[in-house]
């Protein structure tokens, strides 16, 4: 079933997570143990993230520069196809922007509409470790408004090779993100707005927003997008602080407030045990304001780890 045909057919907000996937050598159990406390809530669906490669430039004793890859985790393909038949669950793969060509997309949701993976959540993308501007690559998107267009025509049977015999239309839904505090590249609100609306007019059909912790910027975001003609379902993403250092590492890298009433709190914690445990408490009582106000569905962050996520779900759902 598609995501975007359970969120709107709901009577009560939904529970959806999404997961990281392990870095090289690790294997399938990672993924399993995480998923397993969270199967007992019925989840909306399972969100696959992708990010391109971390790379870094070393120099040869000859004094040229070569590209390594320091960083590099299984293919979304393999691991969505796994959880979804060892769980029958809904899984949704990222597809992003950066990285790649429209030919390797367009071979990449080839693949995914022969495994039956139907939906998907399209975005742009970061950058990679250490560079600061989005660069795509010669021949890709530079907009996630144009990988969402790509995703379309071929729901029509339009591929990038017009010679094509007999093409066969795919069947993706889609959902884009958003962000109830701007996406850090745009001036304003309203340009970041604009470019919501770009995604949705290109045939998004929800929208998962990006974490928060105060939930009034979530209702405020949706207000602005009502306002702006965004009408598709719009599902908040939130996730629990973890440790101490996500009260310096969540705003310097996802470019996110910390309300002064948590960071007060966390600061009196003496180690992460007791800021993993306010986390919880936190994102509890976060999720059971959002839940009373009738979201279809609520999508928690857990990159990687669940047992806190386990105990939130308990209590909200």
């Amino acid at each position: 079933m598609k995501v975007i045909d359970k969120l709107k057919s709901t009577d009560k907000t939904l529970f959806s997570f999404e997961l990281l996937p392990p870095r090289k050598g690790r294997t399938l159990d990672t993924i399993y143990n995480a998923i397993d406390p969270l199967i007992e809530f019925s989840p909306l669906n399972i969100n696959i993230t992708y990010h391109q490669q971390e790379s870094v430039y070393k120099k040869q004793a000859d004094g040229s520069m070569v590209r390594k890859i320091i960083s590099k985790r299984p293919g979304t393909v393999a691991i969505a196809a796994a959880i979804m038949n060892k769980y029958s669950q809904t899984v949704v793969p990222h597809v992003i922007c950066g990285g790649f060509t429209k030919e390797e997309t367009e071979d990449l949701l080839i693949d995914l509409h022969f495994l039956g993976l139907h939906n998907l959540l399209v975005l742009r993308g970061d950058p990679p470790a250490g560079i600061r501007d989005f660069i795509p690559v010669e021949g890709g998107h530079a907009h996630t408004s144009e990988l969402v267009e790509q995703v379309m025509d071929l729901n029509k049977g339009v591929y990038l090779d017009s010679d094509l015999k007999d093409p066969k239309p795919t069947s993706f839904s889609v959902g884009v993100a958003g962000y109830p505090e701007k996406h850090f590249e745009s001036p304003n609100q309203d340009e970041d707005l604009y470019w919501l609306k770009k995604k949705i007019d290109a045939g998004a059909e929800y929208i998962v927003t990006q974490m928060f912790f105060n939930n009034r910027k979530f209702f405020e975001f949706t207000e602005r997008c009502r306002k702006a003609g965004i009408n598709v379902p719009i599902v908040p993403g939130i996730k629990p602080i973890n440790t101490m250092k996500d009260l310096e590492l969540l705003p310097r890298v996802f470019h996110i407030d910390i309300p002064q009433e948590l960071y007060a709190e966390a600061r009196k914690c003496k180690n992460n045990a007791e800021a993993k445990a306010l986390g919880v408490e936190w994102t509890i009582q976060q999720s059971k304001e959002l839940k009373e106000q009738g979201v279809p569905a609520i999508h928690y962050y857990t990159i990687g780890v669940s047992d806190n996520i386990q105990k939130i779900a308990k209590a909200v759902f």
